[in-house]
């Protein structure tokens, strides 16, 4: 096993630990905020919109700067650095006391979240062995995957059995947990050391910002997170409205059930296969999940969405991260990392407000059907930017004068 170059050292797993811990504060909020705002501050679906999307716009200012920081100081300590600030901003929710104070919260809050999970992804995708990049990341994105669907069953359970009090007290032991686990972790053996002139000298040029060669993949991610945010920022409402408040927590918990069941697979298809053979399922069961979801006039219907559309969301993420960090030089890992996850939380940030409108002037219903709709642009994309560049014929070779 060891020839086969291990993916499950304990750096490896203190990493994902890490990023899962960090992952279910993130998810955990994300769903119980839209009550808490409206409970405590008598939103609107528009103000719901704002508190979750200012978190996801900081994350964005964020990333760029937080994927060349960690390829120029090193990743762990960026890694540590923001997960300590995330920590101090969680226990700030504690003095929230108005909607302002929590819109300048969820900014810094943001902020922090941005660094840390992409210095946290570009520590992992340095620790996996090149030879199975595609099976280690896919892991990796599990963490990610399982927090993504924990975080909200436990957030909307507490809620409905405590306070918001505790709902906190909670949400900073998450973020505990993630500092330890990423202070724990070793500084990635071999990591590149980068030169002055790439990640040090020239200022803050877009090429020092955004990995180009991360952009194809990462663009066709964004509007999968815009149609995906109509998920974890509105479900506990649709599904107030809807009379199946029992069946709301559940629904994470079969959205995760097929994220996870299938993941062993997922990167070993990918690593023999291709990535072609994964997102273009994935795409098309995400679609058809967000129809059902529309149409659900049943809990056992709701609940079933919930299966599909995670059977489709989990196998096209962890293609699209792996994607963005294989086309991009090794020593700017970082930056692509950081490059795929700030058009993924533009597009999620984008998604909690424009949807957010669209919810308020016509239905939830309408929303859903919207939103997966939407996500058919994510294979078009996928296939203008990188699919057909791989079909295309070669070019031929230009003759010379000399020759005609």
């Amino acid at each position: 096993m060891l020839g086969k170059s291990s993916i499950w050292t304990k750096d490896f797993i203190a990493i994902c630990l890490s990023s899962f811990f960090l992952f279910m504060n993130f998810y955990t909020l994300a769903t119980t905020l839209p009550v808490f705002v409206i409970d405590h501050f008598h939103g609107s679906q528009q103000q719901i919109g704002l508190v979750l999307t200012v978190y996801v716009i900081a994350a964005v200012l964020l990333r760029p700067l937080a994927g060349r920081w960690a390829d120029r100081f090193g990743k762990k300590k960026i890694a540590v650095v923001s997960l300590a600030l995330f920590l101090a901003c969680t226990v700030m929710y504690f003095g929230a006391r108005s909607l302002p104070l929590l819109l300048v919260l969820r900014t810094l809050h943001g902020g922090s979240y941005g660094m840390a999970s992409t210095a946290a992804g570009a520590v992992a995708a340095d620790l996996v062995p090149a030879s199975r990049k595609g099976e280690g990341i896919g892991y990796y994105s599990m963490f990610m995957s399982l927090a993504m669907v924990v975080g909200p069953f436990v957030g909307l359970t507490v809620t409905a059995h405590s306070s918001f009090t505790v709902l906190f007290a909670m949400c900073c032991a998450f973020s505990l947990l993630s500092l330890l686990c990423g202070a724990w972790m070793r500084q990635p053996r071999g990591e590149p050391a980068v030169k002055q002139s790439d990640a040090g000298a020239g200022g803050l040029r877009l090429g020092n910002l955004i990995e180009p060669g991360a952009l194809p993949v990462s663009l066709a991610g964004l509007v999968l997170a815009f149609s995906y945010s109509s998920l974890t920022a509105f479900i506990s409402v649709y599904a107030k409205e809807l009379g199946f408040e029992h069946a709301a927590s559940y629904f994470f918990i079969c959205f995760a059930a097929m994220i996870v069941l299938p993941r062993p697979f997922i990167g070993k298809i990918f690593d023999k296969f291709g990535e072609h053979v994964l997102v273009y399922p994935g795409v098309l069961l995400f679609i058809a999940g967000m129809m059902l979801l529309s149409h659900a006039h049943s809990a056992a219907l709701f609940l079933c969405s919930g299966a599909v559309i995670g059977l489709g969301h989990g196998a096209i993420i962890p293609c699209f991260q792996t994607l963005a960090v294989k086309a991009s030089p090794s020593h700017r890992s970082g930056l692509a990392t950081g490059t795929f996850f700030l058009l993924f939380d533009l597009g999620y940030g984008l998604g909690c407000y424009v949807l957010g409108v669209v919810a308020e002037h016509t239905h939830y219903h309408t929303m859903y059907t919207i939103s997966g709709a939407l996500a058919f642009f994510t294979a078009i994309i996928y296939y203008i930017l990188h699919h057909r560049k791989q079909i295309a014929p070669p070019a031929l070779p230009k003759r010379s004068v000399m020759n005609r």
